[in-house]
């Protein structure tokens, strides 16, 4: 090793590390897959806790025991989640019928059109009746497994709610078992680092919430004056869909455009195109520079690349919980670079931004 040139060791030592890095991630991924009945309320917990936190300290503040102020704000998220998952519901059960009648006539039309015959859509639906007969036992079986699977969501949804409460409770013992595990020495470090991972989720999750409440007002008074039905819960899909960044947006506004052309027609269903269009221009240029950055700085491109691996590795439960998970990991490196930067420089003598090949005691470069 010592014939080789000093960058060709650097990038050697460099890619071990790297190599290292990623097959530790690697067999990190595949245990949480493996226990992820257990790891996703943990994960779920982490989240509610990040964003409940500060209600919980107010309460706390004002004089209310950690355990009643705990059970309080759990009390709080479960009616606030299941007014919205009720309101979601009950809108999409009632114009449910009248966008499937809607698309059915569109799919009419575009058959009238294009001039297919006018029992293509009979043979198809003969068609599809024959299939199905024939896959009538995996139909079942179908129907089977995702019965478990609701009841598998529901437990997890539970369990989380349980840990939510455990952790806002006990989140000091945290703090002291944390520091007791530490090595030696280390206890201030792994604290600060732990509570850098944390205030960036908390921040991600506090930011994602105030934007998605106005985007969910925006969008629920402008369906609102669009006559369109189901506008209420409508505003709530919306609401839900921002904690998933720019595709839960996507989603919530096509479902949205989707029940006005069913109810309104075409004119309707584009003046709700526009409003959907107009939020989420607002959104992008206007309420995620000036919110988000001052919780949390990731470029749009991270946000991206973050929400696609975690959709590859866990759909939409890593879409969910892909980017709280970077801002974690954001703040993280921040810390880490925050006490050991600042030391190599004034190892090196030189201060803090300034360039590596400045002479000591140079001033720090300006931005």
């Amino acid at each position: 090793m010592r014939l080789l040139p000093e960058p060709v060791r650097r990038l050697a030592a460099w890619c071990v590390v790297l190599l290292l890095v990623a097959g530790v991630g690697w067999v990190g991924v595949r245990l949480c897959g493996e226990l992820r009945t257990a790891v996703t309320p943990v994960l779920l917990a982490l989240l509610g806790t990040a964003l409940l936190g500060p209600l919980y300290r107010r309460l706390v503040r004002a004089g209310v025991q950690h355990s009643v102020a705990a059970g309080l704000t759990c009390a709080a998220v479960l009616a606030v989640v299941g007014g919205a998952v009720y309101i979601i519901v009950a809108a999409l059960i009632d114009t449910g019928g009248q966008i499937v009648a809607s698309l059915r006539q569109t799919a009419k039309g575009v058959a009238r059109h294009f001039g297919v015959a006018g029992n293509g859509l009979d043979d198809l639906a003969g068609k599809a009746r024959e299939l199905l007969g024939k896959f009538a036992g995996t139909a079942a079986s179908n129907v089977v497994s995702g019965v478990s699977v609701v009841a598998e969501s529901i437990a997890m949804a539970v369990l989380a709610l349980l840990l939510v409460f455990f952790f806002l409770r006990d989140s000091q013992r945290a703090v002291a078992a944390l520091r007791s595990l530490a090595p030696g020495g280390t206890a201030d470090t792994v604290e600060a680092v732990a509570r850098r991972a944390f205030a960036g989720v908390e921040g991600f999750m506090r930011g994602t919430t105030v934007i998605a409440l106005i985007d969910a007002l925006c969008i629920t008074v402008g369906l609102l004056v669009l006559r369109v039905p189901g506008a209420v819960g409508l505003g709530a899909l919306v609401f839900v869909g921002a904690y998933i960044p720019y595709l839960g947006a996507f989603i919530s506004g096509a479902v949205a455009v989707l029940v006005a052309f069913a109810d309104r027609g075409v004119v309707i269903a584009l003046w709700a195109l526009g409003v959907v269009l107009a939020v989420q221009v607002l959104e992008g240029h206007v309420l995620q520079p000036v919110i988000q950055s001052r919780t949390v700085q990731m470029h749009p491109a991270v946000v991206l690349l973050a929400i696609t691996a975690g959709a590859s590795v866990a759909g939409i439960l890593g879409m969910l919980l892909a980017v709280p998970l970077t801002a974690a990991a954001f703040g993280v490196g921040a810390e880490l670079r925050g006490r050991y930067g600042g030391a190599a420089d004034s190892a090196t003598g030189a201060t803090p931004g300034t360039p590596p090949d400045a002479p000591p005691g140079a001033t720090p470069r300006e931005p």
